[in-house]
């Protein structure tokens, strides 16, 4: 068989679903091959929209996503995400073509070091460059994506490998198991955990797998201690519960923050440097014993006292049967800051001004959306609302980014949430500057006769960096553009635009376009006005509740 054959079976045995992206010339082969596959290839209108689709089926089946592009600038355009796959912990792979390696009568056009390029973004780079390797390339390419911690991993074929002869051969996929957790470091945790007084536990992106949700939800049953979480750790225990205090949104000076400085022990369980910081250590802090599937990573504000490495789940059962409620523990402080930390997020959600504040916006979408329903985030200011604001019932109910914090991916993530939960409604925050960076998405979207919602939410500026600007007391500058009419562009790819005017048609709209099928856009206008005066100014003036 030819090469490329040999290259789809190999993802056909690895449960290759689907394959997103752009071919080009040096793709045909494998795209002929691609033609006779069980597997579905989802033609995009950027290489971007591509990977961050691709990405976002790693973070939610924990299979790598498989993208594919042509050599040259359509490699580059996979830089981006590469880059959020493996600073996201998400397993992809991205396929790239090549022109011949063995003759070739086109000089150096189009060619530049594709490889060379994604060594630092990647786990693994190889260039195939012989057709009976490709079996063994692949499934070391897949072993090495979800290997933890997951990430991107990047294989090139070129189009003369692609032609050639082989022998059919594939290798067995064999499931790993992750090694349990040594138990010296079992029992020095449960001691340091049983000595605290007022222990707190962290829930953060590493934990964002169904059976460590579980695991944690136990724990915290039948232990009672507290916990939050970091933004990409909403949602793995049902933020309802009791125990829950709130997410950290920000890394030091919000309200919740009163709570982890008061606190003697954090059990921090699926956290590392590379998500935004929940909150500092320093010297005479809490203590924090680091529960992951590897070590800590060490930096000037993460210096954990005891590393527990192993399986997530399987640590968190053991702690769990190792220990019983302490009656020394006190955590009434800690549900004070909880209220207090309520009443002041509840302080502006029923604001019916418009054009609306964000804290109404994800009032009115957690209301209106049911329990199952996903929230997709793109990069910008409204995602800290979001993180300290929207509850969430389940994990990975909110996608959001905390580790490249791209903008551009919101939309594409959502899309591929729907492809995969086809009966769960799904909704696309966006800015208006986030949107436009992969708005080509749409026609996508509508092609694939999703149901999906998106909402922009318009103030035509990048608000984060304003935000930022004026935080550090500069003028605003630099930061404000014009945008189309997001109603007729998004008519013109067959969608349903729609552009609210006040703050109950918005809740109307967004009821209406949940239960209608197609893509439907909402142009929703926001009023950032107030984002400084609360995150900036009235943050640093807070004082903890005695």
């Amino acid at each position: 068989m030819k090469a490329s054959d040999l290259f789809v079976k190999a993802l056909e045995n690895e449960g290759v679903e689907f394959i997103f992206g752009i071919p080009g010339e040096e793709n045909l082969d494998f795209l002929n091959s691609l033609q006779h596959s069980s597997i579905k290839l989802i033609l995009t209108r950027h290489e971007q929209g591509a990977g961050f689709m691709a990405a976002t089926y790693g973070r939610l089946t924990g299979k790598p996503g498989v993208c594919l592009s042509t050599l040259g600038p359509g490699a580059t355009n996979l830089v981006t995400p590469a880059a959020y796959a493996q600073l996201g912990g998400m397993p992809m792979l991205m396929i790239t073509g090549q022109k011949p390696i063995k003759t070739s009568k086109q000089g150096q056009f189009q060619i530049i070091d594709v490889v060379s390029m994604m060594h630092p973004i990647t786990k693994y780079t190889k260039q195939v460059v012989h057709g009976n390797n490709i079996s063994g390339i692949v499934r070391e390419a897949f072993r090495i994506a979800m290997d933890e911690r997951p990430g991107a991993v990047h294989i090139e074929l070129p189009e003369d490998i692609a032609a050639e002869e082989v022998h059919d051969h594939l290798f067995t996929v064999a499931r790993i198991r992750r090694p349990d957790a040594d138990n010296h470091a079992i029992k020095d945790a449960v001691d340091m955990i049983k000595a605290a007084k007022m222990p707190l536990l962290l829930v953060a992106a590493g934990a964002n797998r169904k059976r460590a949700s579980k695991a944690l939800t136990k724990f915290i049953e039948k232990t009672g201690i507290p916990f939050f979480n970091t933004q990409m750790g909403k949602g793995v225990i049902d933020e309802r519960h009791y125990n829950y205090l709130g997410t950290a949104a920000l890394s030091d000076n919000d309200f919740l923050h009163c709570a982890i400085d008061r606190a003697d022990l954090i059990i921090n369980v699926g956290h590392d440097v590379i998500e935004k910081p929940p909150f500092f250590m320093k010297d005479g802090g809490p203590k924090v014993i680091h529960v992951n599937f590897s070590p800590a990573q060490i930096d000037q504000v993460y210096f954990p006292q005891l590393d527990v490495v192993g399986d997530i789940a399987t640590t968190v059962n053991r702690l769990r049967d190792a220990l019983a409620r302490q009656p020394h523990w006190d955590f009434t402080y800690f549900y004070r800051v909880k209220d207090e930390v309520r009443y002041r997020l509840s302080k502006y959600s029923e604001d019916q001004r418009f054009p609306v504040l964000p804290q109404s916006a994800v009032k009115i979408i957690r209301e209106e959306l049911n329990e199952e329903g996903i929230v997709t985030l793109d990069n910008g200011i409204y995602k800290v609302w979001f993180a300290r604001n929207y509850l969430c019932y389940e994990n990975n109910s909110l996608l959001l980014d905390n580790a490249l914090a791209t903008m551009g991916a919101g939309l594409p993530s959502a899309m591929m949430a729907k492809l995969i939960n086809p009966d769960r409604k799904v909704v696309s925050v966006c800015g208006d500057g986030g949107f436009m960076m992969n708005s080509q998405e749409m026609e996508t979207a509508v092609r694939l006769k999703l149901d999906l919602v998106v909402i922009i939410l318009n103030d035509n500026a990048y608000g984060m960096i304003k935000w930022k600007q004026q935080g550090m007391g500069f003028e605003s500058f630099g930061l404000d553009y014009a945008n189309p009419d997001f109603v007729k562009y998004a008519e013109s790819y067959g969608a349903t635009g729609h552009r609210p005017a006040s703050h109950e048609e918005f809740k109307e709209t967004l009821k209406l376009a949940l239960n209608s099928k197609g893509v439907h856009l909402i142009d929703l206008a926001v009023d950032y006005s107030l984002n400084h005066v609360i995150l900036n100014q009235s943050l640093k003036e807070k004082i903890c509740i005695l």
